[in-house]
């Protein structure tokens, strides 16, 4: 799979076998991927979404006493 400087490779999800190219999700396998279909991205969409809500919320936690 070739990429270019204009459609950068996303992975929001390290563990997951999705990445996101040029506006499109891909499922990923070995060296190959092939496009999700309209229902699944629109569900990785609503995933990623979630997870950046999550992350700004993590993120704006005050700090716990002792460094927990």
């Amino acid at each position: 799979m070739s990429t270019s400087a204009s459609s950068p490779i996303l992975r929001p999800f390290r563990d997951l076998p999705v990445l996101r190219r040029g506006g499109r999700w891909l499922l990923a396998a070995c060296d190959s991927a092939v496009p999700a279909d309209r229902a699944l991205a629109t569900e990785l969409d609503r995933f990623a979404v979630a997870m950046a809500a999550a992350d700004r919320a993590v993120a704006a936690l005050p700090p716990q006493p002792g460094g927990r």
